[in-house]
């Protein structure tokens, strides 16, 4: 492992502050911590944020609820209000890694996890994601977790978090702190970035910026939510198609929906079309079919994931059926 400075900061201005070319900030390091091992990641410097005061999880106006960015995934998962009235987050982060690991891993280090891809994690392999302009060993490799929507010629990684997919259905915004203090929030899916001509930037955080909460608006009363994982096994497993799915019916018809996908791009993956497909309808086979055709029309298979786009329209097509109880559920 590379020689590396380690600053331990007391507040996020420290953080701001310490932070640099070549820093990273440092909480739980379940992920950042294997990529210096394999020397994925190289870090000039360290910046311990465990102590900063970033925890907790309290209401927040509006009947929403704030997650602190250091509140971690197991303290998260168990929570009495999240459980009651935000079940598919708490379903989705069950759904992920061991109970070790969530002991451990932060809210905010959930978002920027990087991806498991088998060619970003070996350095002998080239990856556009790793070192620019290298190239993609995994265009005509092993693709079988790899991206069947909003890849690009240059990277068809997959972005690995449950949470993340669970969150961008409940429409979570996400609090920033830029160096200096000031503070601004985004939609979920505007944090992330897809990987264009650039996979190697990930996200839009600006140099220093630290992620200090995530915020849930108030639960929609009455609606269904649900998360489905399907995995090559049944526990410690990444998703090869996952989806979030919140959705409230009005008089046998769907009145609003929320639907984010897991296992299918480099960001957990929301399409208003699907959603403004459903809106209004009476639920049914043929209606399920419809929002599968709309979500995967442009999907593109590498060969060794091809079979995830049969998936993902029976794994959403279950998922509304249980959701709207139309009942035929495959």
């Amino acid at each position: 492992m590379k020689p590396f400075d380690y600053v331990r900061a007391g507040s996020t201005g420290a953080a701001a502050e310490a932070a640099g070319p070549g820093a990273r900030f440092i909480a739980g390091g379940t992920n950042l911590v294997d990529l210096m091992k394999l020397e994925v990641e190289r870090p000039d410097r360290l910046i311990d944020i465990t102590r900063i005061d970033l925890g907790g999880i309290e209401d927040a106006p509006g009947g929403g609820l704030r997650i602190g960015a250091l509140a971690t995934n197991a303290e998260v998962a168990a929570h009495a209000r999240v459980r009651r009235a935000y079940p598919a987050l708490s379903r989705a982060l069950l759904a992920g890694a061991s109970g070790q690991l969530r002991n451990k891993a932060t809210t905010g280090g959930n978002l920027l996890q990087r991806t498991r891809c088998p060619y970003f994690t070996d350095t002998a392999q080239p990856c556009n994601k790793r070192v620019p302009g290298e190239g993609c060993a995994a265009r005509g490799g092993h693709t079988r977790l790899h991206a069947v929507l909003g890849a690009s010629p240059h990277c068809i990684a997959t972005h690995p978090s449950d949470m993340a997919v669970a969150l961008r259905a409940l429409d979570a915004r996400v609090e920033i702190e830029a160096p200096g203090g000031d503070r601004r929030e985004i939609p979920l899916g505007d944090l992330y970035r897809l990987p264009g001509d650039s996979p190697d930037r990930e996200t839009t955080l600006g140099p220093g910026e630290l992620i200090t909460a995530v915020l849930l608006p108030a639960p929609p009363d009455g609606a269904h939510q649900s998360y489905r994982k399907v995995r090559d096994r049944a526990s410690y497993a990444f998703a090869l198609v996952s989806v979030a799915c919140v959705v409230e019916m009005e008089g046998g018809r769907i009145g609003r929906a929320a639907l984010a996908f897991g296992g299918l791009a480099p960001m957990p993956w929301r399409d208003r079309r699907v959603e403004e497909a459903l809106e209004g309808e009476a639920p049914g086979a043929a209606l399920f079919d419809r929002a599968a055709d709309i979500l995967l029309d442009a999907a593109e298979g590498q060969g060794g994931n091809d079979f995830k786009i049969p998936l993902a329209r029976r794994l959403l097509a279950a998922t509304l059926a249980e959701a709207t109880g139309a009942g035929g559920a495959p």
